[in-house]
């Protein structure tokens, strides 16, 4: 709305309107400036408004839905942070290097006795010492595949980072340090990397996918955009960072993958879609209406989430609460339905006639409904409520593409759900070192959040990869999550 012409009255003028108006004697002249103060009048109305809604938004992004003071860091680490990848983030205590038996004072010692000599005995001759040989469990390396695999699932399963499980290993007297840790788990990467790509060329062929977005830090990249404002203050090159998540379906399988670097979801999506076959129908993907989820050419059956638009009027209901009522009423039928097709278990053409028969009337009344709050000049196009209005309308083809497209989803919840991993390995370990850490991270992260997906154990899913890495180099299909344990089985 715009700002109303002011109005200059002294406390004297004042009075003396106020008396001709009760009088019922004004002129052309009060009249005209009483015009202009019930113009105020509104003006201010709906500025406290808007100010209501975006004091309520802010309040949100920084104490969350529930306001709370922010937490300070922790008290053992303020810099907190992960090395992954593979460099030392700080400067080192003296003193590290290899550790003496003596730090080991919570592993369990095991006598290991020669076969026909006895303790010191050498040969007098050349000096040659004789060691016995190691019993069978303790195996050929000091790391283990499967203290590797829960390196692994502990760093980018359960997002703890490594300088705090180096804390807690020397606390039980087995110390393990974050450089030892990284150097396991990028052998675990080592072995899985065919498996990566392979998963990258079997989501290109999925019939849907889902898409999102989330910041992430990578020091390395910082570093590159702190020097560049150095060289050239002018530069337009990209400094922003990002985690995709991509979740395809294809048939019966799901296929998570995550991509950290400069790229956002669009241009991941892009990447992906390269290398899909030209003979495979053009795939539904499922995203909010961000220009960065926007793929060039849009080879593809745009779908947009409808509950970001829910969440929206969710948002303005307490500044709103008659004209959201109306939206989120129809929205939740909409969703009541969706609930159904999911309970029932109905295949796509199913679910499409029975959205079409009862959430079709819903949606086509709204948008009849929302359309004449503009004609009638109901709603203020440029407030808050009125961008909401202009959302559902401006993307309303995409947002209702499931009452057009057989299998089309109604919202993003599965990428939203995905990024979950991402983001608590972010709120615990703040950033990655490097781009490649940052690599090996998205890889390890896109095969653990696969198994969970198809009900698969990460852990000995790892361990299994380790241990036949050779023949994951040569058939990586064959090492597919739900395919490994066929190929495990003796023909």
């Amino acid at each position: 709305m715009k700002r109303p012409q002011e109005v200059n009255l002294s406390r004297e003028d004042g009075e003396a309107l106020r008396k001709r108006l009760a009088s019922d004697a004004l002129t052309a002249d009060d009249r005209r400036v009483l015009g202009h103060v019930l113009e105020w009048y509104f003006w201010l109305v709906f500025t406290v408004q808007e100010a209501r809604v975006s004091l309520k938004r802010l309040r949100t992004l920084l104490f969350g839905k529930s306001p709370r003071p922010p937490k300070g860091p922790p008290p053992d680490k303020p810099l907190g942070g992960d090395m992954g990848g593979g460099g030392v983030v700080a400067a080192r205590r003296p003193g590290h290097g290899r550790r003496g038996v003596q730090a080991y004072s919570g592993a369990p010692r095991v006598e290991c006795r020669h076969e026909t000599l006895a303790v010191g005995q050498r040969c007098s001759a050349c000096g040659q010492v004789f060691t016995a040989t190691l019993p069978q469990e303790a195996g050929e390396e000091k790391y283990s595949s499967r203290a590797r695999a829960v390196l692994t699932v502990g760093r980018y399963y359960l997002g703890v980072p490594s300088y705090r499980l180096e804390g807690y290993q020397a606390m039980v007297g087995v110390p393990v340090s974050d450089a030892t840790q990284w150097e396991q788990i990028e052998r675990v990467a080592d072995c899985a990397y065919p498996i990566f790509e392979a998963l990258k060329r079997l989501a290109a062929q999925g019939e849907v996918i889902y898409q999102d977005d989330t910041h992430v830090r990578v020091l390395t990249l910082l570093a590159e955009n702190r020097q560049r404002r150095v060289q050239d203050s002018a530069s337009q090159k990209r400094t922003g960072m990002h985690t995709t998540a991509l979740v395809a379906v294809r048939g019966a399988h799901t296929i998570c993958l995550y991509f950290a670097g400069r790229a956002h979801a669009g241009e991941n999506l892009a990447a992906l879609l390269a290398q899909r076959p030209p003979e495979h129908p053009q795939p539904l993907v499922m995203s909010d209406a961000l220009a960065a989820n926007a793929v060039a050419d849009e080879s593809l059956i745009r779908c947009h989430c409808l509950a970001h638009g829910h969440r929206k009027f969710q948002e303005l209901a307490e500044v709103f609460p008659a004209e959201c009522a109306v939206v989120l009423a129809a929205l939740r039928q909409v969703f009541d339905h969706e609930e159904a097709v999911r309970v029932q278990r109905m295949v796509p053409l199913e679910r499409l006639a029975y959205h079409q028969q009862y959430s079709g009337p819903v949606m086509d009344q709204l948008q009849r409904w929302l359309a004449h709050q503009f004609v009638s000049h109901a709603v203020e196009p440029n407030s808050s409520l009125g961008k909401a209005f202009r959302y559902l309308l401006g993307h309303w083809d995409t947002l209702t593409r499931f009452l057009t497209t057989p299998g089309a989803p109604i919202e993003n919840n599965t990428a939203e759900r995905a990024l979950k991993l991402a983001i608590r390995q972010r709120k615990n370990s703040l950033f990655y070192a490097t781009a490649h850490g940052a690599y090996v991270g998205s890889l390890l992260t896109s095969l653990i959040a696969t198994c969970v997906h198809a009900g698969i154990n990460a852990l000995e899913y790892l361990v299994a990869v380790q241990a036949h890495r050779s023949a994951v180099l040569q058939d990586p299909a064959a090492w597919l999550p739900w395919q490994y344990q066929a190929t495990l089985a003796p023909p």
